[in-house]
């Protein structure tokens, strides 16, 4: 009796151990001003830019299916920018600390950032797309071939989703919410665009960022043919970048379950 009573206290405090994490996780990312300031930045900015993008050029024929997809590349960066911060918050205002103390098993913590990272990055996609919508749909351009615009959403979706997790795995390698998102904003804007001028087109397509921007499917000017001929599918596009964000946090795990905590 008293053997079953021991495993039966230590399954129930083993249960509740993530539940409580999750709750933790979700509260903390609904109650700072970060997440909000970023999610507003993502509608307002979607809309504007998609508005001024159809009313605005001319030169050539623009589509509401077109340009309501055109905001997701920063909304993705948004979403990596909100998963850096889920961590790095907590290392630098010293609560990632008190967090193991009340919950030592690092690992429900861990899983805990991921799993509501998701629902995060997964946010940010959806807002960052209806408000992309509305704003081109206001700009009065015609509406264009919309059959395919559920399924470049659920694509747009799983970017952003993958983002979140991607900058959540980066900021806890980094645990410096500046530098985590100093690295990542020059890396997505300023390093990709150079070593595309410099590095053959059948290792570019390689990148990251590259492979995000690449699951909406849009038609680009900025691709060379070379890059067009050796372009991956949608499919291992998503394998590509998933592997980025999965690794980027199987590394982050790994430092915190093994790191001393300040």
């Amino acid at each position: 009796m008293n053997t079953a009573t021991l495993d039966t206290g230590r399954v129930s405090s083993r249960r509740p151990n993530l539940g409580g994490a999750l709750r933790a996780e979700a509260i903390k990312v609904t109650s700072v001003r970060s997440t909000w300031l970023l999610l507003a930045i993502n509608v307002v900015g979607g809309f504007i830019v998609s508005f001024a993008v159809g009313a605005l050029v001319t030169d050539e024929v623009l589509t509401i299916a077109e340009v309501g997809f055109y905001w997701t590349v920063v909304a993705a960066v948004l979403a990596a920018i909100g998963g850096v911060l889920m961590f790095t918050a907590d290392a630098q205002h010293g609560t990632l600390a008190p967090a193991i103390a009340a919950r030592p098993t690092r690992t429900d913590i861990a899983f805990a950032k991921a799993a509501v990272a998701t629902l995060l990055g997964a946010a940010f996609g959806a807002f960052g797309i209806v408000a992309g919508f509305c704003g081109a749909s206001l700009s009065g351009i015609d509406a264009g071939e919309l059959s395919a615009a559920p399924s470049t959403s659920a694509w747009a979706v799983m970017y952003t989703t993958l983002s979140a997790v991607l900058g959540l795995g980066l900021g806890m390698i980094v645990r410096h919410g500046a530098g985590a998102v100093s690295g990542l904003l020059v890396w997505g804007f300023v390093v990709e665009n150079l070593l595309l001028v410099f590095i053959p087109a059948e290792i570019a397509r390689y990148l990251p960022f590259v492979a995000g921007n690449h699951l909406l499917d849009l038609d680009s000017d900025i691709d060379s043919p070379e890059a067009i001929a050796v372009a991956l599918s949608r499919v291992e596009n998503a394998a590509v970048f998933a592997g980025y964000a999965l690794v980027s946090l199987a590394i982050g795990i790994t430092m915190l379950t093994r790191r001393d905590v300040d």
